[in-house]
């Protein structure tokens, strides 16, 4: 049995916008999820306002 070593060449894909599909963006608003498109203009805009953060670990000992 003979071993045949295949070179594969990584594939790159190309899309146009038009083969693309939206991403749906959901977020937590008063306590339950809601897809960032049902909301009104104004909320959209406070959504996309919003600053994240991450706390910084506490070094302190409980």
């Amino acid at each position: 049995m003979s071993q045949t070593t295949l070179h594969m060449m990584p594939r790159t894909v190309v899309l146009n916008d038009a083969d693309r599909q939206p991403c749906e963006i959901w977020t937590r608003v008063m306590g339950y999820h809601r897809p960032v498109s049902s909301f009104n203009t104004g909320k959209k805009g406070e959504f996309y306002e919003r600053k994240y953060f991450q706390e910084p670990q506490s070094t302190a000992a409980c």
